[in-house]
Parts: C-alpha cells; sequence; structure tokens
C-alpha cells in the first residue's frame, strides 16, 4: 500500500494497481524488457492486476514468474469487465493503467490513471480521462515505485 500527499488533493491511500496487458505492458504479446523486476518490485507495495483479453495468448507464459493476479476477459465488452473488476477492488484505492479504447471505463472508475503511448498509440478516450500520461509501461511503473514523482506530477 501506498500514501500520497499531494499539495491541493485530499490524502491518496492505494492499495491496487491494474493494467492492461497488449499495448500497456506487452508489444504483440511480450513484455517490455525491464518490466518483470519493476513489477516484482511494485507487488511487494500494493496488489497487481493484469486486466485483458489476451489477443496473443502470452500473457500466462510472460507474467508466469511475477506475484500478479491475472483476469482474462472475453473478448466482447471487455471495457464493460475492466470498469466493473476496478469497482469491485474498491476503485478508490485503485490505479489503472492502460491505453485502449476498453481502458477509459476503468480509468473513470479508479482513483488515479495513468495511459500510456507506447508503439500501439493510445486511445484518445483514454488519453483524456487520463490523470498523468508517460511513453512507456517503465515510465508507468517508475512512477509507482518513487512517489515523489507522483507528487511532482500531480500537484496544483
Amino acid at each position: 500500500m501506498i500514501n500520497l500527499e499531494i499539495p491541493g488533493h485530499d490524502p491518496i491511500t492505494v492499495a491496487h494497481v491494474t493494467f492492461d496487458y497488449n499495448g500497456t505492458l506487452a508489444v504483440d504479446g511480450y513484455l517490455v524488457d525491464g518490466l518483470k523486476e519493476r513489477l516484482q518490485m511494485l507487488s511487494e507495495r500494493m496488489a497487481v492486476y493484469i486486466l485483458t483479453a489476451d489477443t496473443f495468448g502470452r500473457v500466462r507464459e510472460q507474467c508466469s514468474e511475477l506475484p500478479v493476479t491475472i483476469e482474462i476477459f472475453s473478448k466482447d465488452n471487455i471495457a464493460t469487465k475492466k470498469k466493473a473488476f476496478v469497482k469491485n477492488l474498491g476503485g478508490e484505492t485503485t490505479i489503472a493503467i492502460g491505453n485502449g479504447n476498453n481502458d477509459w471505463e476503468m480509468f473513470a472508475e479508479s482513483r488515479l490513471s495513468i495511459a500510456i503511448i507506447g508503439k500501439e498509440g493510445c486511445c484518445v478516450k483514454s488519453l483524456l480521462a487520463a490523470d498523468i500520461v508517460v511513453n512507456s509501461p517503465l515510465d508507468a511503473l517508475d512512477l509507482l515505485l518513487n512517489n515523489d514523482r507522483l507528487v511532482a506530477t500531480l500537484r496544483t
């Protein structure tokens, strides 16, 4: 769990982080280099969930050694399923991270959201719904592992 004191905001306590997989943590189904170590460190601070339709069928293999919970959804109504998942976790204690059209609803349900503009790009709806936008999943994880970066980005 992390506690954030951001000037101009109420205190934030985060217990969960949800990630989209393809386009967010992975390119063509393969985890971006350098993520495994960061996901391991992050899992020591909060529960980590990967929410995906697993387009390339590689999420379980790629994340087999990581302390994460993987939720694979059928390919219909994924946005609604991700939103419901976050709501059930407790959106007020969740950070959501993604890039696709099926991520903006979970962003709206989460306390904080981070959009990633990676190799797949980013859906404009998700971009506009995000609290923070970064260029890579490494940048997103580094924000969560170095809370002062989050504070610097979000302070008023």
